[in-house]
């Protein structure tokens, strides 16, 4: 018999209708919770950018939404900002408060003023703390000191979303005429994500296409580039056919807390290239990719070139993937919640 549970998720990244990826990973999870016959309410923020006073509107939604939906258990997505709103939500209608880190936010701690403190405060309060790799959890308890209980657990993969798809009819649907070796990189156009690091090693490759599917201030430093295509922002459901596309997914960030992307292309059995630095180490084997510092300009070239030759599809990614499946990782989220009510009700 299915014990129901009242869930309140609160967080700073949710899908709107002019940010359709926002936060989209998030999505998959809500959906498997509520399959699971319990209730789920959330309160977001759908935006990206805008000022500051837009984390004061989510702590008033949020505690509205707990007065009015009395959950029994608040699921703050990040620990600052989300995680303080989801504190107050949590004291507004007497529940069990889980956080989960998930990158930038614990980044931010000793680099942002006061984000430290009340990052501690947050985690003294939570009756659950989940990250979202084991690098990340290390580094929490680096940055914060924080000494407690920790989960790892990633957020998944749709395995039904991201399924293998038919390389020749995405490429003509997108009417991108890419040759045999064709990269795609997707996510952000930021310094982080190593975007012209790759374009230049693409250069260095000299054969083949590139395509960026994403947006971001370095827009202008790729554009114009021989080989290079510049898909921009996209509707997520949108990704899954670039992917498909192309032979090989590119995610060499400076640093990545876990890789989402690279996850999603290796369930569409695509062979990936992603950083050593962070999460990806944790979920991709040698038959899945390659593995590299991405401040080495060689070692990114050398990437290009050996992934090149791998096989496109790879099963081997998707297997890898496989073991991160949604509906695994949220049965394991939905277990960490449960037993953070039963903690919070025993005290």
């Amino acid at each position: 018999m299915i014990v129901r549970v009242r869930i309140q998720l609160v967080t700073q990244m949710w899908p709107g209708p002019s940010d359709p990826d926002f936060g989209s990973f998030l999505v998959p999870l809500r959906d498997r919770f509520e399959a699971a016959g319990h209730q789920v309410g959330v309160s977001a923020i759908t935006t990206r950018g805008g000022r500051p006073h837009k984390y004061a509107g989510l702590l008033g939604r949020a505690i509205a939404d707990a007065r009015r939906t009395r959950p029994e258990v608040v699921f703050a997505h990040m620990l600052f900002p989300a995680g303080a709103v989801g504190v107050a939500a949590a004291r507004a209608s007497g529940a069990a408060l889980v956080v989960m880190a998930h990158g930038q936010d614990v980044a931010n701690i000793g680099h942002k003023r006061g984000v430290g403190a009340a990052t501690a405060r947050v985690l003294g309060r939570a009756d659950a703390v989940i990250a979202n790799s084991a690098w990340l959890g290390a580094q929490l308890r680096l940055r914060s000191g924080y000494g407690g209980p920790l989960e790892v657990i990633d957020c998944g993969v749709d395995l039904d979303a991201f399924a293998p798809r038919d390389q020749a009819s995405a490429r003509a649907e997108l009417g991108w005429g890419a040759e045999r070796t064709a990269f795609v990189c997707v996510g952000s156009l930021i310094e982080r994500k190593n975007v012209v690091g790759l374009a230049d090693a693409f250069a260095r490759f000299g054969r083949g296409s590139l395509a960026f599917v994403g947006d971001g201030p370095l827009r202008s430093a790729l554009a114009g580039r021989e080989g290079v295509h510049l898909a921009g922002r996209i509707d997520p459901t949108e990704v899954p056919r670039w992917v498909a596309a192309c032979d090989v997914l590119c995610q060499p960030s400076l640093i990545e807390p876990f890789g989402q992307a690279t996850l999603e292309g290796m369930a569409m059995e695509r062979s990936v290239i992603a950083t050593k630095l962070g999460g990806p180490p944790e979920f991709v084997d040698a038959e899945a990719g390659i593995l590299i510092d991405p401040t080495d300009p060689d070692a990114l070239l050398g990437a290009l070139q050996r992934a090149a030759a791998m096989p496109a599809p790879n099963p081997a990614a998707r297997a890898a993937a496989a073991r991160h499946d949604v509906n695994t990782q949220a049965a394991r989220m939905l277990a960490v919640l449960g037993a953070a009510i039963k903690a919070f009700d025993s005290r």
